[in-house]
């Protein structure tokens, strides 16, 4: 059994093979895993919103947003040995969990947070190799390096890698 390395909310983690990463409740909140398959070297971001500019905090925590946490999980990756031109991206979360009569675009959380998460690994030029992302079920991931297999459990769906 190999060593799993929990990622909690509004936190990023970086692994060599064989450990694994691993992050529950991901409900509105995207879990974003990239891997670097020849190196053996991956990383985990749970992501709560989609941009830091609307932190209220002086000093953000930049784990919590798209548009910062990628960039330091790559950043990270990159001092860990990954080659940026073979960093992939395995995407699960994203639900919206909580339906609103009439809802602004600030109640769609979890769609915001896709698409925040998507076009800043378009900015960067990370390929998305699969994804499980919306519904209305919460979700937990746990990443596999050796395999590059990420497990994903559904609330009332079960279970399925991608």
């Amino acid at each position: 059994m190999n060593e799993v390395v929990k990622v909690g909310m509004a936190d990023v983690q970086t692994i060599v093979a064989p450990l694994k990463l691993r992050t529950s409740g991901l409900g509105s909140c995207v879990g974003i895993v990239l891997y670097d398959s020849l190196k053996k070297v991956a990383g985990m971001a749970h992501i709560m919103l989609p941009d830091s500019k609307q932190a209220r905090q002086m000093v953000p925590n930049r784990a919590k947003y798209a548009d910062t946490a990628i960039d330091d999980l790559v950043e990270t990756m990159l001092n860990m040995g990954a080659s940026r031109q073979f960093i992939k991206a395995k995407l699960a979360g994203g639900a919206q969990m909580f339906s609103f009569a009439g809802s602004s675009n600030l109640m769609r959380i979890g769609p915001r947070n896709t698409e925040a998460v998507k076009e800043k690994l378009k900015e960067l030029h990370i390929p998305i190799v699969s994804e499980d992302i919306g519904g209305k079920s919460g979700r937990t991931i746990e990443f596999d390096s050796v395999t590059q297999l990420l497990h994903i459990r559904t609330v009332h769906e079960g279970t399925k890698d991608i």
